[in-house]
């Protein structure tokens, strides 16, 4: 729950000039500059100088928040700074929020909701909320209606309904049927404007700018491939799986099945 300083904000500034240098080399658009590291964004106390410092390649800032830390007026300040900030709202009660996230046992949803609340009454830029449903957990009429009761008070440009499409923190963990996502999205769209599900699997378009291992660890690290995605990625940079396997032996990444699916993730020390 407390903020710090992890990275020296010239140095990830430095990174991402040289990685908006190459991308601009290979005539690649790039739609936003997105805080999405291994955690929680809003932890890093230099969140707001670091969205100040890419303000200067004139691409729209975005964070993806787990929305834990918005009670804190640094971090809505912060976050104020971005164009576009994706909440997400699993939960508007304390045991179903504990279940399903699993946070530090200080956090109180009640305060991170009212922190919700307060940054959107001033926050100039658009607003996503994303919800994942967990079968059995918060998939209930009651808790659908909680939520999006909730959202609708902060008006988003758009609410997003997710399940679980790559690997959880927990085999056990499934999606809600199809008629309990059909009846979370006739709920949400009652009472929220613009409502889409994600349920599909994610087409990745992921490019490689430079080298392509650096450029592929940088990815599972916050983003699990699909071993069909990594199969496109190493055809059209004419290399092949004998690099995802020495990567594999030599303990960098590894290789995790979900949905009867297998997934490449970093493995971090």
């Amino acid at each position: 729950m407390e903020r710090k300083q992890f990275y020296e904000p010239r140095l990830i500034f430095n990174e991402l000039k040289e990685k908006v240098s190459k991308l601009r080399e290979i005539g690649e658009k790039i739609d936003f500059i997105t805080f999405v590291p291994d955690g929680e964004p809003t932890l890093d106390i230099n969140l707001g100088e670091e969205i100040r410092m890419f303000k200067t390649f004139d691409i729209p800032i975005a964070v993806i928040t787990n929305s834990s830390l918005l009670f804190l007026e640094s971090v809505r300040k912060d976050l104020s700074q971005a164009d576009l900030v994706s909440l997400k709202v699993d939960a508007v009660n304390n045991l179903t929020f504990k279940k399903i996230n699993r946070p530090h046992h200080l956090l109180d949803i009640n305060l991170i909701l009212d922190g919700i609340i307060e940054f959107s009454k001033f926050f100039t830029g658009k607003i996503l909320t994303e919800t994942m449903l967990v079968e059995g957990i918060n998939d209930s009429i009651e808790e659908l209606q909680g939520i999006a009761s909730f959202i609708s008070n902060i008006a988003p440009h758009k609410a997003y309904i997710s399940i679980p499409t790559r690997p959880p923190a927990e085999k056990w963990v499934r999606p809600p049927k199809e008629e309990v996502l059909n009846m979370a999205y006739q709920v949400f769209s009652k009472k929220i404007k613009s409502v889409e599900m994600l349920i599909t699997k994610e087409e990745g378009e992921f490019t490689i700018s430079g080298d392509l291992q650096e450029d592929l660890l940088s990815i599972v690290s916050v983003h699990p491939i699909r071993e069909e995605e990594i199969n496109k990625m190493l055809i059209e940079k004419g290399s092949n799986f004998s690099l995802i396997d020495d990567l594999i032996k030599r303990g960098l990444i590894k290789k995790v099945e979900y949905n009867n699916e297998n997934f490449y993730i970093r493995k971090l020390n």
